[in-house]
């Protein structure tokens, strides 16, 4: 049995590519599970979406809580006790890989997250015995330095990294990624697996992921709750000022206090698929009205709209398990952009 652990920053889009490979690797004819040792529910959610997804996609029959034995948050050091989490760890994961060729494991948001009771994913790659494979997100350079400082940190522990794979790359960054990044990582020794576009129907978060991670009333719209969105606009200026942002942004999620009608109902008149309203404060009736015939979700908040922002910052796409569309799509990238064959002939080693 072989350990592959899919390792990134929050929002990567880890789970996409461990879905992708572990379809590949079942059509090659891999026995196939997925462990996911620290997972971390969006807002108060106790179940961890990835386990539920790959659970579905993989046929287990594995209860959750061996599938995902850990489920952390910012105060999580209060609930386990750092004698009992290795061995439970290690129990759960002989649970899983029994009768498997080869166990996914699933990293958290951050490889660092529970460091404090060694169970980072470094510590837990050294003890699994697996193999990396490495998901960058690029924004900038600063992106990829971080990728050039995990790598080094693998290196130097003896981590056998078996490449890394540039994931949902913005249409404006794919050639600097492939005449550039991708070049300074093979300068410093570390192999390129493939560099994958950005889709919005696998990249960009949902309504729906929007109102999980806010919480909230839906005033109109709980229909169309699955629809992508690509920006986010605040709504703090003049509506002067606002009309030029709002036109050059598709797809946005608007955020503006619910006494601000008028921007509200700019926002409605572009392409916008959600607007979020703070503060507590029901808009006028216009505005529902309005929203209901345009079929844009309207979502009331009790946050202001500093927290709104503050708390946005961590909402990232999930795929459904029940989703085969998207399910399909990740298998499609793998097929179409990453060396899988590679990745197999490395584990085989």
């Amino acid at each position: 049995m072989k350990n592959l652990f899919i390792l990134g920053t929050a929002g990567s889009g880890k789970t996409a590519v461990a879905v992708g490979l572990a379809l590949k690797l079942r059509e090659e004819g891999y026995k196939v599970a997925y462990f996911k040792p620290a997972a971390s529910p969006p807002g108060t959610a106790d179940k961890d979406e990835d386990a539920l997804l790959m659970r579905r996609v993989l046929e287990m029959e594995h209860p959750l809580e061996d599938i995902a034995p850990y489920i952390v948050g910012p105060s999580y050091l209060s609930r386990y006790r750092p004698n009992e989490t290795m061995d439970r760890l290690l129990q759960a994961h002989e649970k899983i890989s029994a009768g498997a060729d080869i166990v996914i494991i699933g990293g958290a948001g951050s490889p660092s997250v529970m460091s404090t009771l060694g169970l980072d994913a470094v510590s837990l790659t050294r003890r699994l015995n697996a193999a990396v494979v490495y998901i960058i997100k690029i924004k900038n350079d600063f992106s990829l330095d971080h990728a050039v400082f995990m790598n080094n940190h693998f290196a130097s522990r003896q981590i056998p990294v078996i490449g890394n794979i540039f994931n949902n790359i913005p249409r404006p960054l794919l050639a600097k990624t492939e005449g550039i990044y991708k070049q300074k990582l093979a300068d410093r020794g570390y192999r390129t697996l493939g560099i994958i576009p950005a889709r919005a129907d696998i990249a960009n978060p949902t309504v729906a992921e929007y109102h999980e991670l806010l919480g909230g009333e839906i005033l109109t719209g709980t229909d169309k709750l699955n629809r992508p969105v690509e920006d986010v606009i605040i709504g703090a200026m003049t509506i002067e000022s606002a009309l030029g942002y709002l036109r050059r942004a598709p797809n946005k999620a608007f955020i503006t206090g619910g006494d601000r009608a008028d921007l509200a109902l700019a926002a409605l008149e572009t392409s916008t698929s959600v607007l979020i309203l703070t503060g507590g404060l029901y808009p006028d009736v216009k505005v529902i009205s309005r929203a209901a015939e345009k079929g844009v979700p309207v979502i009331l908040v009790h946050y202001d709209t500093y927290t709104t922002i503050e708390r946005l910052s961590s909402v990232s796409r999930h795929i459904r398990p029940h989703d085969q569309a998207t399910i399909d799509k990740a298998l499609e990238n793998i097929n179409q952009y990453v060396d899988w064959r590679e990745i197999i002939n490395r584990i085989k080693e």
